[in-house]
């Protein structure tokens, strides 16, 4: 058929597609995919698996009337191509582009907003109340996979669905494989299942295998009863979802069109809540994303088509996953505290290393942000040092037991707080923002950030030896700057800031990723005939009080810029100092990021657009050093 994907207007089309015409169809899209990404990367694997169940979902129902709710998200691409998005491929998760996850002003079928996982059942009971509530007779379809189906909030929904008994068809796209080799109960049950063959059968051979057990003289039939309710539950997961009241149809193969029209047909007969259980293969027609085994593949820069090779940054620098995970790993050689906890991002986190070296010492507990942190604060409590690994937008999830259950027993618990700052491509869910505001403000907890990669390894190191509470280290997206790595590993007082570059003139806090945007600011500024001081304010909480007593007596301006949010961020929390200690004459001018949600682009395009420049500094602490000169006074 050779269809041109960038003509699709909407997906009613599919509906009249013989059967060779969507095999061709699925060719088409698989080529396209595997074309565009190579380009602007994204997330490849998962949308080679559901090509043939978006298409024939597509088929069977009318969206945006019944309404596709895509659990995280990273699936959407072939359902974006064919609700009309095709022809905006070339500028996927580019600034000002096709955002990489569903998007409601994007299209009428994007009808629910995703980037984490384990919302979209929630969400769709939400949808499915309204449309009960107005007696309309719209089918909600949420589609998640077996990874974000061990996030609480899946299960917490689950349950309520199945007690409602609500009319809704849940796909459950179940590819053996979510980020990283998925983990827990839940998954080795799916895993029986989809050896189990047709369901019935298996729930048939099963009560005559059972009858054949006899009952020994006073133990009755209890313990058959007993053993009955173990087995079917390890046997046949669907009973799992039936006894939430589900009706459970599957497996079935999902790149089968006949399997999957035929159950999604029967499925729409059906009264109540039914969970079509669907088997896919990741990353399939693209022979590097299929054979991928630990994730490498889930989502990725740009490649080379041809090959699979992934085209490598040009930047020599480690890490800033790697240098953190490698550090720690080279402490847990002498020190047997410390353990790692991961929810399912070992490869994201760089803990590979780290969990070859030590398997018994290493916790992938799966997308279960809130069940880590709690496991981070019990093993802390007998004496262990965890090290938390999780990304800055994923922290957010566990923000309750980071309050209740670290912070308020005061447990040494090292969360190393990944992609902090702006991410870029994934755009407004994965912005790693919010963090500092939300950390700052909790008794007992010290944040930092390190300049550079030497000084990452020493805030390791301090973190490490820190043992009076929690303590959190945030660290970029991406590679550290190529400086020398110091042989020995030194811990750094709490809460002490240094002066990177001495100035009289005017006065720049700032940390991490912030502090060559200073520099740059000052050396231009020198120029101009003015002496900014730059401080690597390395300590975000707490503050290096003596510092600010110190700078506030040189009766100078204080800048404050930061690559997080500035509601309640560090330069607040500068402003508080002032405040509480009376010094009312102390003029602080903020930068950072302002009060709305940034979306997806490269970092440099974003840092533009909100002005977070050492262009916007120059002129900042120009007019204000200007405007000091000529009314001739120190005070401000």
């Amino acid at each position: 058929m050779d269809m041109d994907l960038n003509t699709i207007t909407n997906p009613s089309f599919i509906k009249d597609l013989s059967h060779e015409q969507l095999l061709e169809l699925s060719d088409d899209i698989r080529a396209f995919l595997i074309e565009k990404l190579s380009v602007t990367g994204g997330h490849i694997g998962p949308n080679l698996g559901v090509v043939e169940l978006t298409v024939a979902l597509h088929r069977a129902f009318n969206s945006p009337e019944d309404k596709f709710i895509w659990d995280v998200g990273h699936q959407a691409y072939v359902h974006k191509i064919l609700t009309g998005r095709g022809n905006q491929f070339d500028t996927l998760r580019q600034f000002k582009g096709l955002c990489g996850f569903p998007k409601r002003i994007e299209s009428e079928h994007d009808v629910w907003e995703t980037g984490h996982s384990s919302t979209s059942l929630s969400a769709a009971m939400g949808m499915a109340a309204v449309r009960d509530i107005k007696n309309d007779k719209n089918y909600v379809i949420p589609i998640i996979g077996d990874g974000a189906l061990t996030g609480g909030m899946a299960l917490e929904a689950l349950n309520h669905i199945g007690h409602e008994k609500t009319d809704m068809i849940v796909i459950l796209n179940d590819n053996e494989m979510s980020i990283a080799p998925n983990v827990g109960a839940l998954h080795t049950v799916l895993g029986k299942l989809r050896t189990a063959g047709k369901y019935n059968k298996v729930k048939d051979d099963l009560e005559y295998l059972l009858k054949k057990i006899p009952a020994v003289g006073g133990k009755l039939a209890s313990t058959a009863e007993r053993v009955k309710d173990s087995l079917k539950y390890l046997l046949v997961s669907g009973i799992f979802f039936e006894e939430l009241g589900f009706t459970y149809l599957g497996p079935i193969d999902g790149h089968n069109y006949q399997d999957l029209q035929d159950t999604l047909q029967n499925a729409k007969k059906m009264k109540g809540p039914v969970l079509v259980h669907v088997l896919t293969k990741k990353g399939k027609g693209f022979s590097p994303a299929e054979e991928d085994k630990i994730g490498t593949w889930h989502g990725t820069g740009p490649y080379k088509m041809e090959t699979g090779a992934f085209v490598k940054s040009s930047s020599t620098a480690p890490s800033w996953s790697g240098l953190v995970a490698e550090t720690v790993r080279k402490l847990a050689r002498e020190d047997e505290r410390i353990v790692a906890i991961t929810p399912a991002m070992p490869v994201g986190s760089k803990l590979e290393g780290f969990a070859s070296e030590f398997p018994t010492r290493m916790f992938d507990v799966g997308i279960a942000e809130q069940h880590a942190t709690t496991m981070a604060a019990g093993l802390a409590t007998q004496g262990m040092k965890p090290f938390l690994a999780i990304y800055s937008t994923f922290l957010q999830r566990a923000y309750d037991q980071v309050v209740h259950d670290i912070c308020r027993q005061n447990l040494n618990v090292f969360i190393g707080i990944d992609r902090s700052g702006l991410v870029g491509a994934d755009g407004e869910t994965h912005q790693g923002v919010f963090d500092i505001a939300f950390l700052r403000h909790l008794p007992n907890m010290v944040i930092m950030m390190p300049k550079d990669e030497n000084e990452g390894q020493h805030m390791v190191k301090t973190a490490i030896e820190y043992n009076d509470g929690p303590i959190a280290l945030r660290y970029p997206r991406g590679n550290g700057l190529g400086v020398p790595m110091d042989e020995q590993l030194q811990t750094i007082p709490i809460g002490t800031w240094e002066v990177l570059r001495p100035g009289s003139d005017a006065v720049i806090l700032t940390f991490g990723t912030t502090i060559p945007l200073a520099l740059e600011a000052a050396e231009r500024l020198s120029i101009l005939g003015i002496q900014a001081e730059v401080v690597n304010a390395r300590f975000i909480k707490p503050l290096d009080e003596s510092m600010l007593h110190e700078i506030v007596k040189r009766k100078l301006p204080i800048f404050t810029v930061e690559e997080a949010v500035l509601q309640g961020g560090f330069g607040s929390s500068v402003i508080e100092f002032l405040s509480d200690h009376q010094y009312s004459q102390t003029l602080v001018s903020r930068m950072g990021i302002p009060d709305h949600f940034i979306e997806h682009g490269s970092v440099e395009e974003l840092l533009d657009e909100i002005h977070l420049t050492s262009d916007e500094l120059v002129v900042r602490i120009e007019d204000v050093i200007k405007e000091k000169r000529q009314s001739g006074t120190h005070v401000l």
